[in-house]
């Protein structure tokens, strides 16, 4: 695969909330090949590494991406301008093959929560959606997610908007209802929600956080551990076998 940094113009820049962002970079071309759970990789200003920051929608020629302030990279990204341009490597990874013919859970937590709008958007009405956040102020893309005709139900760790509880508190309520379940968030969180799944017998696919450097499999920073049909274990890279997995395939 040939990887080609392109120019894309910030047509928009929103402050979601006091620490996160959403982008929408015009770039018909990336745009038409962007698959949902991929993720793009970006040039800071002033940096020598590029940022991962996974893709929230594509919509048209316009690719949607929402980040947290997390360091001083992401800092800089922030405060960039509309109508600037912004250097980007998209569409990198391998995201969720949506199965249109089963019910759907599709679970998002904190900053996990923007790569499953563009999933549950290509899924079609009826799906079930479940984002959790620590507590109200981090609530986030909740109007953008009742458009989709999904079913929302949001969880907040403090009880203060939603649900009181965690995402697996919720998912236990629907467990029964759905065939399939595609994740993205902390890893404790992906851990239980796995270990849910083969409990009641659930496909699972799980997106993983991990640092990366070159986004491409070249450097090899990114290394998950992954279970061998055998019992054994060996090492996939979360940019370039990811970052979505099957559940079962992750070594916890």
């Amino acid at each position: 695969m040939k990887f080609d940094a392109q120019d894309c113009l910030i047509a928009e820049k929103k402050q979601l909330t006091q620490t996160i962002f959403d982008f929408r970079l015009k770039n018909a071309a990336l745009a038409e090949m962007t698959k949902p759970g991929q993720f793009a990789h970006l040039l800071v200003p002033g940096k020598t590494l590029r940022r991962p920051i996974s893709v929230c929608d594509v919509q048209g020629d316009i690719i949607r991406l929402v980040f947290e302030v997390r360091g001083e990279g992401t800092r800089i990204l922030s405060e960039m301008k509309e109508g600037s341009t912004l250097n980007m490597i998209c569409p990198l990874g391998n995201g969720f093959d949506i199965p249109l013919d089963k019910k759907i859970a599709f679970i998002g937590g904190g900053i996990g929560v923007p790569p499953m709008l563009y999933s549950t958007r290509k899924a079609g009405e009826g799906s079930i959606v479940i984002n959790g956040f620590r507590d109200k102020s981090a609530v986030i893309l909740t109007e953008d997610f009742k458009k989709t005709g999904c079913r929302l139900i949001e969880a907040t760790d403090n009880g203060s908007y939603g649900i009181h509880g965690f995402v697996t508190d919720a998912l236990k309520e629907v467990i029964d209802e759905i065939d399939t379940i595609c994740a993205c968030g902390p890893t404790p969180m992906l851990r239980n929600i796995a270990a849910m799944a083969k409990e009641h017998g659930k496909e699972c696919f799980v997106s993983l956080e991990q640092r990366m450097a070159c986004g491409v499999g070249a450097c090899l920073g990114c290394a998950v551990a992954v279970n061998r049909p055998d019992g054994s274990f060996t090492y996939k890279h979360v940019c370039k076998d990811g970052p979505v997995f099957r559940a079962e395939e992750v070594k916890w």
